[in-house]
């Protein structure tokens, strides 16, 4: 029997996990999808934004595949340093695929970027999504107007979460902390801020459109700067979602002033050169003016703009980062592969694969990590005549329970699942997400007695 250990539990993952027990070129499989943290999911619970329902919804297909008979969710399991080594977890399983995406955030690489109140969107997702490991909480504190730089899904995102009222996050699992600072938002400006133009933001159409729909909120586009993109005028050379882009601008700009409570300002051809300071802290973002070159990049022009914010957050992609024990790509921020089989010195390494972001970048949709885990698995299962012949113990579970580790299994789980519908019935919320390790492990606990 084919004994498979999954590193991570976001889709691609789950999509791993999948296609191991449903394919019958090797019949039998078993896989244990491990996670560092107590509930599993990834991105999907921790990176979606909590108005996001239909997308959030995606929990529901993950979840059927993790209470498969042959599949068993193990959380709660650092695997590097401070935890199991990666050569002791290959010696417990036939295989092992790393699925463990791209934590790590680009930074701009300008002057005052380490300004109090500049921050990594990820940082303010994380806040807001109650990942344990959030540790900033006074983001909006005092701040009037933000400077988002980036014109991604991302970006779009935290804009539109800066802008929401409270009232329609209430219904959301947003935690409690985090709602009760949003309900106290003096933020009136958000600008949302790129480096080349509109044709070339992205962000998908549908995540563009929800910003217009926001409640008692303007969303501003200056006509010049969206004239400046050689695509404006004619975006018929455009892929279909950079026209869809494009006209919806189109209508902002041409739109009348409304004089709302809040507004979304998308900016584009603005390169950061500095994030200025005033009293210790952020005050703002000083910009250069690009133009295109022609190669479908910008250049400098010389001519600077300072956009004033008390809040800054960057959204300019992320980057894998190395795994301890594993071979790592510093340049592409991947771990080298062909087709998903971890190569060491250009042959490949028994037994270890990866799928997700940490083999192909941050790049794509969640239905993207689909054919990549695909692709791996089919690779897996081709070894899998060499692989079952390494001797592993009969329940890998024993041995890492010996080796002192408490994984938090499916019950524990469901027990935090308890946890947070209790809360937030307390709260006259549906559930409520528990922001904390303690609060975690300490429902996943009770929930194991």
């Amino acid at each position: 029997m084919l004994q498979v250990a999954v590193v991570g539990s976001g889709p691609s993952g789950v999509y791993t996990a999948q296609s191991l027990v449903q394919q019958d070129l090797v019949p039998g499989v078993r896989v244990d999808v491990i996670d560092r943290l107590p509930c599993p999911y990834g991105l999907v619970r921790y990176g979606v934004a909590p108005d996001h329902e239909k997308i959030k919804s995606l929990q529901k297909n993950l979840r059927t595949v993790l209470e498969h008979d042959r599949v068993r969710f193990l959380g709660g399991i650092e695997i590097g340093p401070g935890g199991l080594p990666t050569a002791r977890l290959l010696d417990l399983y036939h295989a092992v695929v790393y699925c463990v995406g791209a934590a790590a955030d680009r930074k701009l690489g300008v002057p005052g970027e380490d300004l109090p109140g500049s921050h990594s969107a990820t940082e303010f997702v994380s806040w807001y999504s109650a990942h344990p490991d959030a540790t900033a909480d006074g983001f909006i504190e005092g701040v009037e107007s933000a400077v988002v730089i980036g014109v991604g899904n991302v970006a779009v995102d935290v804009a539109r979460m800066l802008a929401r009222g409270v009232a329609e996050l209430r219904p959301t699992d947003m935690p409690q902390p985090a709602l009760g600072v949003l309900a106290g938002s003096r933020v009136r400006e958000v600008h949302m801020v790129g480096r080349r133009g509109p044709s070339q933001a992205r962000f998908t159409t549908k995540e563009l459109r929800e910003l217009g729909s926001l409640p008692d909120t303007e969303v501003i586009v200056d006509p010049a700067e969206l004239a400046l993109d050689p695509a404006y005028a004619d975006p018929s050379g455009l892929p279909a979602v950079g026209r869809r882009n494009i006209e919806v601008m189109r209508g902002w700009a041409e739109r009348p002033a409304r004089n709302l409570p809040r507004s979304i300002r998308l900016r584009f051809f603005l390169r950061p050169v500095a994030v200025t300071e005033a009293a210790g802290r952020v005050g703002g973002v000083r910009f250069e003016r690009t133009l295109p070159d022609g190669l479908g990049g910008v250049t400098g022009s010389g001519r600077y703009e300072d956009i004033a914010g008390q809040l800054v957050l960057r959204s300019v992609g992320y980057r894998g980062v190395p795994i301890d024990g594993l071979p790592f790509d510093a340049g592409l921020g991947t771990v080298p592969h062909a087709a998903g089989r971890v190569q060491r010195e250009g042959a490949a390494s028994p037994g270890e694969y990866v799928a997700g972001w940490i083999k192909r970048g941050p790049t794509g949709v969640i239905g993207t990590n689909r054919p990549c885990a695909k692709e791996t698995v089919l690779s897996l299962l081709a070894d899998a005549p060499a692989l079952v012949r390494k001797g592993v113990p009969e329940d890998p579970l024993l041995a890492l329970r010996e080796a002192g580790l408490r994984p938090v299994e499916w019950q524990g789980w469901q027990a935090i699942e308890r946890a947070e519908a209790e809360l937030g019935a307390g709260l006259g919320r549906g559930p409520v997400k528990i922001p904390d390790w303690a609060g975690l492990l300490g429902a996943a606990r009770g929930g194991e007695r």
